[in-house]
This record gives structure tokens, C-alpha cells and sequence, in this order.
């Protein structure tokens, strides 16, 4: 008897660690795109959901995803390229996470001129002890997001990245990090424009508390300036939820066409 007669049908197993180790790099971009995202990255999400969720979106597009052949490649070459599938999907969260700071800012800037310096809790997105209205403030940002269908333009670029960015092109992460130089200024741009009406309000309160002090020495500054500061900025934060709403829709459009940017930029030009 043959050894040939004695083999089981099936796939072979060189053949099956080939598609393994394809699907693995096909896999790199989308999922180090969620593990770095925020709201995709936030900590009561496990890291095997995150994994999960990489892989099946990663098996919906594995049929027409192209893959350089890994027989003929040297092994430098397969390690550049898995950097490179992991830094595509690191500059996209990185970018998101960025825009998505202009909230903390914002709420921190707020809280410092309110006085709300001292009350902190724990974020649920980064773990760490945060300033409560920034918090609140980056909830209610990723309700914006959530809700404009943001996280579903996001990956649907990601996905369509496949085709103009292949696996194997040559990356110009240059153009990219120039970018994410920009985005930060974008950043403390929008952070600016929404905390503006708040803390300028509670700068006249601030001003008006400061001549009501100086005409009455009597008064004690803590005892009467900080309940109308603290009242004033519920008042100011309930009276613009509209606009500060807006404020939020205008941003994730921002961070869409800036990730679209960072992936168009990717592209190497002569």
C-alpha cells in the first residue's frame, strides 16, 4: 500500500496554515482600527469582543480582499507589511480619538472656570479619573456619533480602503503624519468654539461677582460667587444643548472627512 492511499481527505495542512496566515494579515487593519478607536476601545468592552468583531468583519471581505503571494516574499518584507496593515488601522483610531478629545477639553475648560476643578470620576473610556462634566460631555458625543450612523461611515471606509490601498502597496506614512499634525489643531480649534458661549457667559458672571465684592467687602467671595457660578453653568449647558448638539454633528463630519483624508493620503505619489 501506497503512503498516498493512506492520506485524509480534506484541506492539506500547508495549504490550511497559507489561509490562515493570509486571513491573520487581512485581519490587522480592521482590528487594530477597533482596538484603538474610542467608544470601540472603551474598557467595559472585553478585548476578545473587539478581536471577534475584527475577524467577522475581516471574513466578509477575506473573498475579495487580494493578498501578495507569501510563498515568494521574504520574511522582511512580510514584516513590513503586517507594520503596515497595523499603522493604517492605528492612524485612523488614532485621528478619531484626537476629534473625539475636543470634548474633554472643552469640559475641562469649563469645569476650571466653574470652579467643578476638584469633581472627578472614573471614565469609561479611558479608565482613568477625569473631570466629571468632561465625561458627561463625551457621552453625550459618542450619542451624537452613535446616532448619525458615524461608526458605520467609519468602517465602511475602512473596508473600501481594500481597494485603492491593497496589502503589499507602499505606505507614505509621512503625508499621513502631517495629518494628524493638523488634526490637533483642529482639536483645540473645535474645543474652543464649544466651550466659548459657556465659559464667556461665566467670565461676565465671574466679572459681575468681582464688582458686587469689591462695592460690598462684607460679602464672602465663596459663600456668594460660587452657588451662582455653579447654578449659572447647569443653566448655560441646559440653554445649549442645541447648539453644543450641532456642535457635535459638525465634528464627526469633520472626523469622517479627515480620516478619508488620512487614507486617501496614504497612497504613494510620484
Amino acid at each position: 500500500m501506497n503512503a498516498t492511499d493512506l492520506s485524509l481527505p480534506g484541506i492539506d495542512l500547508f495549504n490550511l496554515y497559507q489561509y490562515l496566515v493570509i486571513f491573520f494579515i487581512a485581519s490587522l487593519r480592521i482590528s487594530s482600527f477597533l482596538i484603538s478607536a474610542p467608544f470601540f476601545s472603551l474598557g467595559g468592552i472585553p478585548l476578545q469582543v473587539r478581536i471577534v468583531a475584527g475577524i467577522s468583519l475581516t471574513a466578509f471581505l477575506f473573498p475579495v480582499i487580494k493578498v501578495p503571494d507569501l510563498q515568494t516574499m521574504p520574511g522582511f518584507n512580510l514584516f513590513l507589511i503586517i507594520l503596515s496593515e497595523i499603522g493604517i488601522g492605528l492612524s485612523v483610531g488614532l485621528v478619531l480619538t484626537i476629534i473625539f478629545s475636543a470634548a474633554a477639553v472643552a469640559g475641562e475648560k469649563i469645569a476650571s472656570t466653574a470652579g467643578l476643578s476638584m469633581s472627578s470620576m472614573i471614565d469609561p473610556q479611558s479608565g482613568g479619573q477625569t473631570l466629571v462634566l468632561s465625561t458627561v460631555l463625551i457621552l453625550f458625543l459618542i450619542s451624537c456619533f452613535l446616532s448619525l450612523d458615524g461608526h458605520l461611515f467609519i468602517i465602511k471606509m475602512l473596508m473600501e480602503s481594500y481597494v485603492y490601498l491593497p496589502i503589499g502597496l507602499s505606505i507614505n506614512f509621512l503625508q499621513a503624519s502631517n495629518i494628524a499634525i493638523e488634526t490637533f489643531g483642529d482639536m483645540l480649534y473645535l474645543a474652543a468654539l464649544i466651550s466659548l458661549p459657556v465659559v464667556g457667559g461665566l467670565l461676565l458672571i465671574q466679572a459681575s461677582i468681582g464688582v458686587i465684592t469689591r462695592s460690598a467687602p462684607s460679602l464672602n467671595l465663596f459663600s456668594f460667587g460660587f452657588p451662582i457660578a455653579l447654578i449659572a453653568v447647569f443653566v448655560f449647558l441646559y440653554a445649549g444643548v442645541g447648539p453644543i448638539s450641532d456642535a457635535f454633528s459638525d465634528l464627526t463630519g469633520t472626523a469622517i472627512n479627515l480620516i478619508e483624508e488620512v487614507l486617501q493620503s496614504f497612497q504613494k505619489r510620484n
